[in-house]
C-alpha cells in the first residue's frame, strides 16, 4: 500500500484516475477504490486537489463542483469558462490507524535454482516508489507467514542494505522456503 505519515495526520499519495476529456475531469471516490483497491481510508477526514503540474485547485481558475471527503473531486467542464477542466490529480488525509510505514510484502523470487533472493535493488526497480531508499529495518518470513527463524533454514540476515538472499546449497535438505520481504521506512517517506 502507499501512504505517507506525518508527525499528526496520514494522507494516501496522490491520485489521479481522469482526464479532462469528455465530460470534465472526475477523481471521483468511487471510482477511485475501484482502480486503487485497499489505498484509501474508509473514512477520510479531508482531501486536497491540485492540478498534476502542482497548481493548487483554489488558484487553478477553474469551477470545481464537487470536493469532499465523500465523493473526491468532480471538474465539469460545462461550468468552465473555457470550456475545460485542467487535469486534477486528489489525495486524502485518513486516520492515523490506517498509515503504516512498512511496506507490503514483497515476494519477487522463488527458490529454484540456486537460491530465494529478494534483493533491495531488484526490488526497487521491479515495485518503483514503493519502496523507500533508506530503509531502517526490515522483515523477512515465508509466503505462508511463518518468521525467517521459525522456518529451520539456515540464513545469514535481513540486510537493510541489500535486502534478503537464502542460498539453497546452505540447507541441511538443499532447499529454502520460498519467502517475502518487507521494509520499514522513515516516517517521512512517501509510499
Amino acid at each position: 500500500m502507499q501512504f505517507r505519515q506525518y508527525a499528526n495526520n496520514c494522507k494516501t499519495r496522490w491520485f489521479d484516475r481522469d482526464d479532462p476529456s469528455g465530460n470534465g475531469d472526475y477523481e471521483d471516490l468511487v471510482n477511485l477504490r475501484k482502480a486503487y483497491p485497499d489505498q484509501i481510508c474508509n473514512n477520510p477526514t479531508a482531501c486536497e486537489v491540485e492540478t498534476t503540474s502542482g497548481i493548487s485547485q483554489s488558484t487553478s481558475g477553474d469551477n470545481i463542483t464537487e470536493c469532499s471527503v465523500t465523493a473526491g473531486s468532480v471538474c465539469a467542464n460545462k461550468d468552465q469558462q473555457d470550456g475545460k477542466c485542467e487535469d486534477y490529480k486528489i489525495r486524502f488525509t485518513c486516520p492515523e490507524s490506517f498509515c503504516s510505514c512498512k511496506t507490503r510484502w514483497f515476494d519477487r523470487d522463488d527458490p529454484s535454482g540456486k537460491s530465494d533472493s529478494e534483493d533491495l535493488v531488484s526490488l526497487q526497480k521491479e515495485y518503483p516508489e514503493q519502496i523507500c531508499s533508506n530503509p531502517i529495518a526490515c522483515e523477512v518470513e515465508t509466503i505462508s507467514g511463518v518468521s525467517v527463524g521459525s522456518s529451520g533454514d539456515n540464513i545469514s540476515e535481513c540486510s537493510i542494505f541489500t535486502g534478503f538472499t537464502c542460498v539453497n546449497a546452505d540447507q541441511e535438505d538443499g532447499n529454502c522456503e520460498d519467502y517475502k520481504i518487507r521494509f520499514i521506512c522513515p516516517e517521512s517517506f512517501y509510499f
